[in-house]
């Protein structure tokens, strides 16, 4: 009986890009490859943690289904003088249509880890135990977007600070293999590159719904007076500035613990809440698994002799 090598799956970092990663692994099961390990940094490890969960397809069919409004929902500053996420909102959604909220690490199917950061010390934490939905929560935590999650004396924030691509994770649970996907290949100075920053009509809705989110508290904090020449817009210096950090992370770590397989999706025209092209981002996925299934099954004959 040939060796049956086990593959790790490392879900990347990359806000609303990150719905690749479910036209990722539809194409990689649609061709009987079946990732043993699951690792995701952000929302890698929501959609890692709803595939192993056995609620990928539910997630699909929200997000296909959702607009803009269903979208800005999730932001409520009131809530919170520590990111715009409604939280207690987000963990309904969580616990609905990723992993519900009595779900521990060691009763999942196969093994499944979430990176997260440590604001405190700044070291990179992984989940080795305990709620799931938790510790999804705490990989996502945009710093600015979404609050710290507390956990004992500590609090986390977003994986993608310290690891947006967990390659390492997989090795360590054991994998022969890593398949990596990594959202952040090609969006470094995207939104500054286009002819129109993305200051304008893009935000507009998002920046009016904040704006009357935040009336009590604050009447300048998104203004709407604009000069002709514009600077970029907040949605966009936070999706630049967090790009260009994680593409310089991902470069280095990829450099000393490189993948057997890498898969960049090109998704530079989707942007840090762009939910509805999730469908767009989903085929680019599948397409991009189907230009490296060569390379992934000579991998795997390879590992078995």
């Amino acid at each position: 009986m040939a060796y049956a090598p086990k593959v790790g799956l490392a879900l990347g970092s990359g806000a609303s890009r990150g719905w690749s990663h479910i036209g990722v692994i539809d194409a990689l099961l649609a061709d009987g490859i079946e990732p043993d390990i699951v690792c995701g940094t952000s929302v890698g490890a929501m959609m890692g943690a709803a595939y192993v969960a056995g609620n990928l397809d539910g997630l699909r069919e929200w997000v296909l289904g959702i607009n803009r409004s269903d979208v800005y929902r999730f932001l409520d500053i009131k809530f919170s003088q520590t990111g715009f996420v409604d939280v207690e909102r987000l963990d309904q959604f969580i616990h609905r249509y990723v992993v519900d909220a009595e779900t521990d690490i060691k009763d999942l199917p196969k093994p499944f880890l979430a990176v997260t950061t440590c604001l405190n010390t700044g070291q990179e934490v992984w989940s080795r135990g305990g709620n799931v939905a938790r510790w999804v929560r705490a990989s996502m935590s945009m710093p600015g977007l979404f609050p710290p999650m507390a956990d004992d004396d500590r609090w986390l924030v977003d994986g993608g600070l310290v690891n947006p691509v967990p390659v390492a994770a997989c090795r360590a649970l054991g994998a022969d293999m890593v398949i990596a996907v990594n959202l952040n290949a090609d969006i470094v100075g995207k939104h500054l590159r286009e002819d129109r920053v993305a200051s304008a009509e893009e935000e507009e809705g998002l920046l009016r719904y904040l704006r009357h989110q935040a009336k009590e508290y604050s009447g300048s904090l998104f203004s709407s007076n604009r000069q002709d020449e514009s600077p970029p817009g907040l949605m966009s210096v936070i999706s630049s500035s967090i790009g260009i950090f994680q593409d310089r992370i991902t470069r280095s770590r990829m450099a000393g613990d490189p993948p057997d397989i890498m898969i960049s999706p090109r998704l530079s025209d989707v942007g840090l809440l762009e939910f509805g092209k999730a469908a767009e981002a989903m085929e680019t996925g599948r397409e991009c698994v189907e230009r490296v299934l060569p390379d992934i099954r000579r991998r795997i004959e390879t590992l078995q002799r």
